[in-house]
């Protein structure tokens, strides 16, 4: 097949090169954008007299066949062109003849796949915030099926405090709201046409680039030629915002792991969502939730792959940047991926509320509240703490927990314990009397949960 850049040289590469040059294995998911915007530009060559109107049509009307044809597996993408870019030129021409061989008039590949580029990107990002919030109102509903459950809340993996189940929950969800502010935000400066930068230093044709990027849904143009080309902070960001949602689908992957293990048994996940073991028939694996906090770190590759691709290139348009491609697919793919399984995952997790609460039991997490019951009694905190640590050691040492040691050993340690004391210890009590915005009570949960479905 003739090269389209032939001219210069025999264009003779040989086969191997031209496998290591080609992009198209990855690049060909990019045909709808390519060719919604060749039409586009085609109609601006015709709006500035560049070619005729009815040339603008014949290519249009060329380049919709193409894209019907794709769409409906009438015409095979045909691996051994170099790129998308060039499959579809090389197809129009065959088609409509020498009149599509006028399309890429006053612009280059470079601005093209750029151009491209950005197209599909923010398309990927709307889908990608679109599936988030879909496993945000997931939580949302877990949450609410268990709004009152009581487990302990930890620091250092030691029992701490205890919470709502709904509380630790939702703090993902908030955590995948920011995920969706990082990709809209990461989408603006994606929303920049590069369209008619050309190879580098922009063209002698008299072109109209806010025509063209209009009619593609860009709110600006990029300004200077040699950034438009050579850019590629959009992809970065995007790696960016990806790396950091898998963090949290990691994080809350740990905790899943965790809570589901035999040590914990906290929660349950659906049979749907996990796998056995080839030897141990007693196993009941989360490999949903392992597999996301391992796929975490191909994300991660791909964003620090991107970085160290861009890190040393000179201006303008340099072939290392084709590998930006497989980098940012990879990561959309994976992160959707990701997304998918973990919204059905959520939906079907059961919890076990007795297992949470007893465990919260047995780890004296009403200790700071049994202090603050001596600080109000107008103890000295760090005496109240003294005095809240030594009865934790006699339960510890007799097998009591602090709600069932009576209240004469209580006496023993300070006279200002009375009966109130129990109330004031029991869990429910610890639990919704953190009132303060962003606390762990039901109230507080109530509107956070407010908050998030408004927000969303």
């Amino acid at each position: 097949m003739s090269k389209m850049w032939a001219g210069r040289t025999s264009a003779q590469t040989a086969k191997i090169a031209d496998d290591f040059n080609s992009s198209i294995r990855f690049d060909k998911r990019m045909y709808k954008e390519d060719i919604t915007g060749s039409i586009a530009h085609a109609y601006m060559l015709a709006k500035q007299n560049i070619i005729s109107k009815e040339e603008a049509d014949v290519l249009s009307q060329g380049l919709a066949s193409i894209l019907e044809d794709i769409e409906t597996s009438k015409l095979e993408i045909d691996l051994n062109c170099e790129d998308i870019h060039m499959f579809i030129e090389q197809e129009l021409t065959s088609r409509i003849g020498d009149t599509g061989k006028k399309l890429h008039t006053a612009r280059s590949r470079n601005d093209q796949v750029a151009l491209d580029l950005r197209m599909y990107l923010k398309n990927e990002a709307d889908i990608i915030v679109d599936k988030t919030k879909k496993l945000i109102f997931a939580i949302i509903e877990k949450a609410q099926e268990y709004k009152s459950a009581i487990m302990p809340g930890y620091t250092h993996l030691q029992r701490a405090q205890p919470v709502l189940f709904s509380h630790q929950l939702l703090s993902y969800a908030f955590m995948l709201m920011r995920d969706i502010d990082r990709l809209k935000d990461s989408k603006k400066r994606m929303n920049v046409s590069p369209i008619g930068c050309c190879a580098l230093a922009g063209t002698t044709y008299d072109t109209d680039r806010y025509f063209e990027a209009e009619k593609l849904g860009f709110e600006k143009i990029v300004l200077n030629s040699l950034d438009g080309v050579s850019d590629r902070d959009f992809c970065v960001e995007m790696l960016s915002a990806l790396s950091i949602l898998m963090m949290h689908l990691s994080r809350l992957s740990e905790e899943i792991i965790l809570w589901s293990s035999w040590e914990f048994k906290f929660i349950e996940l659906s049979d749907a969502y996990t796998t056995g073991s080839s030897i141990m028939p007693q196993k009941k694996n989360s490999d949903m939730a392992e597999l996301v906090r391992g796929k975490t770190g191909r994300v991660y590759g791909d964003l620090i792959g991107t970085l160290t691709m861009l890190k040393g290139l000179p201006l303008a348009y340099n072939k290392d940047m084709q590998e930006d491609k497989e980098s940012i697919f990879d990561a959309c793919d994976t992160v959707k991926m990701c997304l998918d399984v973990y919204i059905g995952m959520i939906e079907t997790m059961k919890a076990f509320t007795d297992n949470m609460k007893k465990a919260a039991q047995g780890g004296f997490i009403n200790a700071t509240d049994l202090a603050d019951y001596l600080t109000k009694k107008g103890m000295p905190f760090r005496s109240a703490y003294k005095i809240s640590g030594e009865i934790v050691s006699k339960c510890i040492s007799e097998g009591y927990v602090l709600e069932t040691l009576p209240l004469e050993e209580y006496k023993a340690f300070s006279d200002l314990f009375e009966e109130d004391l129990f109330e004031e210890i029991d869990l429910n009590t610890c639990v919704n009397k953190r009132k303060s915005v962003g606390g762990t009570s039901i109230e507080s949960v109530e509107n956070q949960i407010k908050y998030l479905k408004e927000n969303l």
